[in-house]
């Protein structure tokens, strides 16, 4: 195939659809509402999309991984908003390191893992 890719966008499920449009709207996405049970949700140039749609076995098993420019200073960042204490069901890890990078992890209020990593210069 000889084309350029511009982006990807993943589909991810909700358990709570309102949930977690607040969830992500707080974590600083921008939020394109498409329909009453869809939503993009844009930082910078990169974007997911939110579906009003919840199969256990599917959100138990998503994870997205996002590259951040300081995967330390993320981790603060997600500590002061006390995420926990605002979301039911959302839970953090804190930083591991690993030999190609570093990153810190995040439940979201479905149980979606995001993974914020940091690659070594190395990588």
């Amino acid at each position: 195939m000889k084309h350029t890719a511009t982006s990807i966008r993943p589909f991810i499920g909700a358990k709570d659809f309102e949930v977690s449009r607040s969830f992500y709207s707080y974590l600083g996405f921008e939020e394109t509402v498409l329909s009453n049970n869809m939503s993009a949700f844009r930082i910078g140039k990169l974007a997911f999309y939110l579906q009003a749609y919840y199969v256990k076995d599917w959100v138990d098993n998503t994870m997205i991984f996002l590259e951040v420019d300081d995967v330390t200073r993320y981790w603060n960042e997600l500590l002061e908003m006390n995420l926990p204490e605002r979301f039911e069901g959302v839970r953090l890890t804190p930083i591991r390191e690993y030999d190609w990078g570093k990153e810190c992890f995040l439940h979201d209020p479905s149980g979606i893992l995001w993974h914020f990593g940091q690659f070594s210069d190395l990588n």
